[in-house]
C-alpha cells in the first residue's frame, strides 16, 4: 500500500512540474510588453530597458524559466507581485480562505444532494421521481455557471432581496457563490450515483439480502452503497476539481477576492508571478484532489491492495532466492 502512495504522490509532483512549464511558457508568449504596460506608453527606450532588467524578462527564455523554477520548487519562493509590488504568497494566503469556503461549502452539496438525488432516482427507476431527477440533472449540467450566477443574482437579490448580490460583509454572501457552483456537481454526481446503484440493484448479493427478508433501507445502506461508491466517488473528485477551477467565474461574478479573481487580475494586467502561482495552486489543489480519490480507491477497492502486495511477495522470493 506504501508503494502505491508514493507513486501516486510521485504523480503530483509531475503533474505540478508541468503545470507550472505550461503556464510559464503561455505568459512568455503571450503578446504585450510587461515593461511598458506598467511604465505606460510615453515611456522612454532607456525607462522600458531598465524595467526589463529590473523584473528579468531581458533574458532569455531558458534562463527565465531556470530562475522560475528554482525560485518556485527549490527556495519555495512565489515572487513578488509587479503591479502591486506585494508578496504573491501573502495575497494568496489572505485570498485563500474564501475561495476553500465556496469550494467546501459547494462540494458538500454536491456529495450529499448528488448522491442522494442518485440513490432516489435510482431506488424510483421509472417512475415520476427518477425522470425529474434526471431531467433537472440534464438541465443544470447544460446551463453555463455565470448564466446560473447572473440568473440568481436577478432572482434572489435584485428581485427577493433575500441575500446579497456582491460582496464578502457578511456569511450571506457566500450563499448564492456555493449554491451556483455546486449546481453542475450535484448533477453529474447524480446521474454517476444512479448509475451505480442501478448496477448494483441487479446484483446477485442484493437479491440474497432482500430474499432473507432485510428491510429495503438497510439493503440500500449496507449493501448497495458500499458497492456503488467507487463510480460516486470518480465523480467527487471531478466535482471538486471542477469547483475549484471555476472558482475565478464565480468569483468575478460575485466581487468576491479569492485566488480565481486575483489570477484573473494577473492576466489582466500581464503581472507573471501573480498568474504562475495560481496555476501552481490550482495544479496542486486539483492533484491533492485526485491524490486523495485515488487512496480512497485503494482503501475501497481490494484488487488495489492485492496487486501491490503481490508485487511485494514476488520481489521477497526473489531476494531469498
Amino acid at each position: 500500500m506504501g508503494r502505491y502512495i508514493i507513486k501516486r504522490i510521485l504523480t503530483m509532483i509531475v503533474i505540478i512540474i508541468i503545470a507550472a512549464f505550461v503556464g510559464f511558457t503561455l505568459m512568455y508568449v503571450v503578446p504585450g510588453d510587461p515593461a511598458r504596460n506598467l511604465l505606460g506608453n510615453d515611456a522612454t527606450a532607456e525607462l522600458l530597458a531598465a524595467k526589463r532588467a529590473e523584473l528579468g524578462i531581458d533574458k532569455p527564455y531558458l534562463v527565465q524559466l531556470g530562475t522560475y523554477f528554482y525560485n518556485t520548487f527549490i527556495r519555495f519562493d512565489l515572487g513578488t507581485s509587479w503591479v502591486y509590488k506585494t508578496p504573491v504568497v501573502e495575497a494568496l494566503a489572505e485570498r485563500l480562505p474564501r475561495t476553500l469556503i465556496i469550494g467546501a461549502g459547494g462540494m458538500l452539496l454536491n456529495v450529499v444532494v448528488g448522491t442522494l438525488l442518485g440513490i432516489f432516482a435510482a431506488t424510483h427507476q421509472g417512475k415520476l421521481g427518477d425522470s425529474i431527477t434526471m431531467i433537472l440533472a440534464m438541465a443544470f449540467v447544460s446551463f453555463p455557471d455565470f448564466w446560473v450566477a447572473l440568473m440568481a443574482i436577478l432572482l434572489f437579490s435584485s428581485t427577493l432581496n433575500w441575500l446579497p448580490a456582491f460582496g464578502i460583509d457578511s456569511w450571506k454572501c457566500y450563499i448564492l457563490p456555493i449554491l451556483c457552483s455546486s449546481l453542475g456537481g450535484i448533477a453529474v454526481n447524480a446521474r454517476q450515483s444512479r448509475s451505480a446503484m442501478l448496477e448494483t440493484i441487479r446484483a446477485d448479493f442484493v437479491t440474497t439480502a432482500r430474499a432473507k427478508g432485510q428491510l429495503e433501507k438497510v439493503v440500500v445502506r449496507r449493501h448497495m452503497l458500499p458497492n456503488a461508491m467507487m463510480p460516486i466517488i470518480t465523480g467527487v473528485g471531478g466535482g471538486l476539481a471542477h469547483i475549484v477551477a471555476g472558482s475565478p467565474v464565480m468569483e468575478t461574478v460575485f466581487s468576491i477576492p479569492g485566488v480565481g479573481q486575483y489570477m484573473l487580475m494577473g492576466v489582466n494586467v500581464q503581472d507573471r508571478p501573480i498568474v504562475c502561482a495560481c496555476i501552481v495552486f490550482f495544479a496542486a489543489f486539483t492533484s491533492v484532489a485526485i491524490l486523495v480519490m485515488d487512496l480512497c480507491y485503494a482503501f475501497l477497492d481490494p484488487r488495489i491492495k492485492a496487486q501491490y502486495a503481490s508485487k511485494k511477495r514476488k520481489k521477497t522470493k526473489e531476494a531469498i532466492a
